[in-house]
């Protein structure tokens, strides 16, 4: 492939804080790499600031490696930018070209509060899972794997939700800021397994009410949130949570 530099205009939101009115700033990039990374990118718009006695952006990031999530950026309209299955942080420049522009974002929802700049205090996510996003019944020892029999469907199911890395992309995708497809990848995940079966009724009933009391929007079944998910978390696992929040219910839990 190959490898050219390009010069780029960016325009950033900036923000003191939740309480104060952000703005977009724009900034100048040069001789920008197309093998960097995006946040490679960003390093470079700060180490110019820095030497200009300004100002960084401030961003999440951690990993690096698309793991862990944190590298929340809504670019040019699109959650983690335009590469499909795909986190901030392994967008590569080789997607633009010398003259572009491009708009930097942070993710935009009321239960996301904005922290400074690009950080936005994701939080509610984490209340949501304290709500019942766990298995807290003693097991006993832990079991072989070959020795306890779990049908493969479903396994492969509980392995696929649990791919979810909880970074929020679904909620910023969602014209509604519905946690929808975060929220159902970590109840298909437990109910699939036979170790979260004796909590299953109250988990889905707790972590749904938590869902609604942190102030996410509802899910009117758009789709944005599985086209833009970094592990492609599918929309069948919000029908699996209707089903066990419906179930739970009739239970009276």
């Amino acid at each position: 492939m190959e490898h050219y530099h390009m010069n780029l205009t960016l325009k950033v939101w900036k923000q003191k804080n939740s309480k104060t009115p952000g703005r977009f700033e724009t900034y100048q990039v040069k001789d920008i790499s197309s093998e960097m990374s995006f946040l490679e990118m960003f390093d470079v718009l700060n180490e110019q600031l820095i030497a200009e006695g300004k100002e960084p952006v401030a961003f999440d990031h951690d990993c690096r490696e698309g793991i862990c999530g944190m590298c929340s950026m809504y670019i040019n309209g699109r959650a983690h930018g335009p590469w499909s299955q795909n986190t901030t942080c392994q967008l590569h420049m080789r997607e633009y070209k010398d003259g572009d522009t491009i708009v930097v974002e942070p993710w935009r929802a009321d239960a996301f509060p904005v922290i400074k700049d690009l950080v936005v205090n994701r939080s509610s996510l984490d209340h949501i899972i304290q709500a019942g996003g766990y298995v807290s019944v003693n097991t006993g020892n832990a079991q072989d794997a070959n020795s306890l029999p779990i049908e493969k469907l479903k396994a492969d199911d509980a392995f696929a939700a649990a791919a979810c890395i909880g970074c929020g992309a679904c909620v910023a995708a969602c014209p509604n800021a519905s946690a929808m497809l975060f929220l159902s990848a970590k109840v298909s995940h437990l109910a699939q397994l036979p170790q979260g079966e004796p909590e299953r009724k109250e988990r889905v009933v707790n972590m749904v009410h938590q869902m609604d009391k942190e102030g996410f929007g509802s899910c009117t079944n758009i789709g944005a949130c599985e086209a833009e998910c970094p592990k492609g978390i599918s929309l069948e696992n919000i029908a699996r949570l209707n089903r066990e929040y419906v179930a739970a219910t009739f239970a009276g839990k």
